[in-house]
């Protein structure tokens, strides 16, 4: 009998093992792995130990971890099937022509998603995209997401005045994608059933979820609705920080009975975006002598949001992307004694690397990012000293990898992740400062559950968060890492996806 998804697996036979610092004796010697109570029970050579329960068998695949994406914003990445996809405009002049044809949503909205502006020909002006839209309320989310291009029936109906270039940028903008994202919660929650399902299938068994919302009701909701494809790991903002105090939610904690879905971190988005040019750096853009970029949060603040989310129980996990918001983000972590993450550290000063590993803060980071920002990098980052998109640099020192997406920022697809950060190329191009690429090893553990220092090799009496894959992951070709087919996928032994 071939197991389906919900089945609980006893065993799975004729497996390869890999990952890093392996200690078992099999080499690429096929084994059987024997389950128990959601965890790896034994490790045996295949058919050396009775097969009893239900069998799994593995074709001769790899067996690794069941892989993580570090940063999520769920039900954005799940309701972007619903939006024109903007990434391939070349111009403000494109976008509003797509925008022009975009299907009118059931909330009289038009709404697209992902175009990148920095290297346009063309700046985006409210005339020019009124001509092109007319009076329905139309939405153009930067691919950032930290700006937001409204034409002026989009501005009236939020409220702002009908002026300017109809570019929000920050809290304005993140204002707005809130409010889009507020669907009725049988839409939402169907969606990101269906995006979890997706993930599954990508070998995927956790995500950290950062929507901008209060996430412990809507794990909550989604657990009590039967929701169990993926785990979760949630954020919480500065406005809810308050009401989880409140609730003596502490990192960790569950929100379910099964435990699938627990509190993360604070989250606090201390500065801007590369796209934007809003990320606060030490030196100023090209061509715009006084702009160094912005702390959305200033120093002094942040101090005393981490302050106080630190004495609550809660670890901290800090928006910081240009050098600068990085450098006061460890700074807070040094004074508070904090835990967590520091999320995207894209430009980082070079002494400030080793800060990282002193302070035990780890380095969430997207790959694909920087494949996707190598030309605006190149181009709008050409003046700065610090290292941008620093992997190899963060491994060496030490530094604790968390591999993410940033979903919708990019796919939610841990294979482009390890590819982006083994090969740093894709679409035939040159590797892109190859000088940071990491091991394949590297890449593997940072994209499951406990980063690049927790390893990824299988080990008796280790959750059986697992999945069955078609290569080895270490050895495989950028190519092969993107198209990497997924067999199987299991939370606790229990399967969340099987392509049988």
């Amino acid at each position: 009998m071939t197991p389906a998804v919900g089945d609980h697996v006893a065993v799975i036979a004729n497996a390869r093992l890999t990952g890093a610092e392996r200690t078992d004796p099999y080499g690429d010697d096929l084994v059987d792995v024997h389950l128990r109570a959601g965890v790896i029970a034994d490790i045996a050579p295949t058919g050396a130990l009775p097969r009893q329960g239900i069998v799994l068998d593995a074709g001769g695949g790899w067996l690794i971890p069941g892989l993580w994406d570090h940063h999520v914003h769920a039900v954005q990445w799940a309701l972007l099937a619903q939006r024109t996809p903007l990434g391939h405009a070349t111009s403000a002049a494109h976008a509003a022509r797509i925008m022009a044809d975009a299907p009118v949503l059931d909330d009289g909205r038009r709404v697209g998603s992902g175009f990148r502006h920095a290297l346009w020909p063309d700046e985006p002006t409210l005339a020019g995209l009124d001509a092109a839209t007319g009076d329905v309320p139309t939405y153009l989310i930067n691919a950032d997401v930290h700006s937001v291009w409204l034409n002026s029936a989009a501005l009236r109906r939020e409220g702002h005045p009908a002026s300017g270039s109809g570019l929000l940028r920050e809290e304005p903008a993140f204002e707005i994608s809130r409010r889009l994202n507020l669907v009725p919660t049988d839409v939402s929650d169907a969606a990101v059933a269906q995006m979890a399902h997706a993930a599954a299938a990508r070998g995927v068994v956790g995500i950290v979820d950062f929507d901008m919302a209060f996430n412990a009701d809507a794990w909550a909701r989604r657990a009590a609705q039967g929701f169990d494809t993926v785990r979760a790991r949630f954020g919480i903002y500065p406005a809810d920080l308050d009401r989880a105090i409140g609730l003596g939610l502490e990192t960790d904690d569950a929100v379910d009975p099964a435990g699938l879905f627990r509190v993360g971190s604070l989250k606090v988005i201390s500065d801007g975006s590369l796209g934007t040019r809003t990320a606060a750096c030490s030196h100023a853009y090209p061509g715009d002598p006084f702009n160094h970029g912005m702390l959305t949060v200033p120093p002094d603040e942040l101090l005393a949001l981490m302050t106080r989310a630190t004495a609550a129980g809660l670890s901290s996990a800090i928006h910081a992307i240009g050098d600068v918001a990085n450098a006061h983000a460890l700074d807070a972590f040094a004074l508070t004694g904090a835990s967590g993450s520091i999320e995207h550290a894209q430009l980082v000063a070079h002494a400030d690397v080793r800060r990282f590993a002193s302070l035990q803060v780890g380095a969430s980071v997207q790959p694909e990012h920087a494949l996707d920002d190598r030309d605006i990098t190149d181009t709008v980052w050409a003046t700065q000293t610090a290292q941008p998109y620093p992997l190899r640099a963060f491994a060496d020192a030490g530094v604790n990898l968390l591999f993410g997406s940033d979903a919708p920022v990019s796919a939610l697809d841990p294979w482009a992740a390890m590819a982006a950060a083994v090969h740093r190329t894709r679409d035939g191009r040159e590797p892109w400062q190859p000088a940071q690429a990491v091991p394949a090893a590297t890449a593997l553990a940072a994209s499951t559950e406990h980063g690049s220092l927790g390893g990824s090799a299988l080990q008796i009496g280790g959750v059986a968060d697992l999945a069955v894959v078609s290569h080895d992951p270490l050895t495989a070709d950028e190519q092969t890492l993107r198209g990497m087919a997924v067999a199987a996928t299991m939370i606790a032994g229990r399967l969340t996806h099987t392509a049988g």
